[in-house]
């Protein structure tokens, strides 16, 4: 049995989403479908859009094989909420695979289950759950982690591509690509979430770390690794690093890749430059190194970008 956990004010499409995948999953599956939509108080629970969705209230923690965690706007009340805290708790306690959508991962972390493991959650969020839950080891732009049996995605859709990643280790990778092309979605989306974020917009860089952006944006033919921008800095490598995700959102090395991905597309638009050029010139070095990091944030190659700006 798969428990969705909702709570007043909650994304609809944090829930209704891998509730799709799971639903069409089975089908392909040739399995009776077993969701179950729960919440703190049964009957009618209001999203934050004002659709509601019909909720039994918190059963026996062995009846689930999975339970996955909404996020929106009334997750704070949520992770206040003793009962849902100590039902997630003993949910956990039995070694089921647990998850969460979006800002659903507070819920985790309030919980204690993110303490020392890997997660994420939605982009916007970064700068609060770094300063409310400084033990996680929190990786700002995936789409979605996994450490252990426990699960958690990024901003909204991303619970879609967590939900189809566990459908492929429950069914098998066919049905997790036919469940996907029957949703007209990707199996697996390509890039981070860096590229739907304006955090990571780094173009005119304000705030504390602003002159050594400004300073690596001129310098990024130089190896510009963590050290060195934490020399730069004048701080250790270990503070700095913690101190720079807290400020922008992201690590150090995420925000130069991100400036070398910027500059890198505007000279591969808006110039002729050939594409070795600015991949030596950007700090990529290698043009197939650069090929790879624009696959990751952009979904095409230099190549691909060039021409469509031509064309345009």
């Amino acid at each position: 049995m798969i428990g969705v956990l909702i709570f007043p004010n909650f994304q609809l499409l944090d829930a209704a989403g891998p509730i799709s995948v799971f639903e069409i999953a089975a089908r392909y599956a040739r399995v009776v479908p077993a969701l179950r939509v729960i919440a703190a108080e049964p009957g009618p629970v209001r999203s934050s859009s004002g659709a509601e969705m019909l909720a039994r209230k918190f059963g026996p923690a062995s009846a689930l094989s999975t339970l996955l965690i909404a996020g929106g706007d009334g997750v704070e009340a949520a992770s206040r909420s003793s009962c849902t805290i100590n039902f997630v708790r003993k949910v956990a306690q039995r070694g089921t695979r647990i998850a969460s959508v979006c800002s659903g991962a507070f819920v985790l972390a309030e919980a204690g289950l993110l303490d020392g493991r890997r997660a994420t959650t939605h982009w916007q969020r970064t700068r609060q759950f770094l300063r409310s839950y400084p033990n996680v080891r929190l990786e700002p732009d995936s789409i979605y982690v996994r450490d252990g049996q426990v699960w958690s995605s990024a901003g909204i859709t991303a619970g879609i591509d967590l939900a189809l990643a566990m459908v492929a280790e429950d069914h098998g990778e066919e049905i997790a690509q036919k469940t996907a092309r029957q949703l007209v979605l990707y199996h697996r989306r390509s890039g981070g979430q860096s590229q739907f974020s304006s955090l990571l917009e780094l173009k005119a860089p304000s705030g504390r770390f602003a002159d050594l952006l400004t300073w690596a944006r001129e310098h990024l033919d130089a190896p510009l690794t963590v050290d060195d921008l934490a020399e730069r800095a004048g701080m250790s490598t270990r503070h700095f690093t913690r101190a720079f995700v807290a400020e922008t959102g992201t690590t150090p090395s995420k925000a130069i890749e991100r400036l070398r991905l910027e500059v890198a597309r505007d000279r591969v638009q808006a110039s002729h430059q050939p594409i070795e050029r600015v991949a030596e010139a950007t700090g990529f070095r290698d043009p197939e190194r650069m090929r790879r990091a624009f696959i990751r944030a952009f979904g095409q190659p230099p190549q691909a970008l060039r021409r469509a700006a031509r064309a345009g």
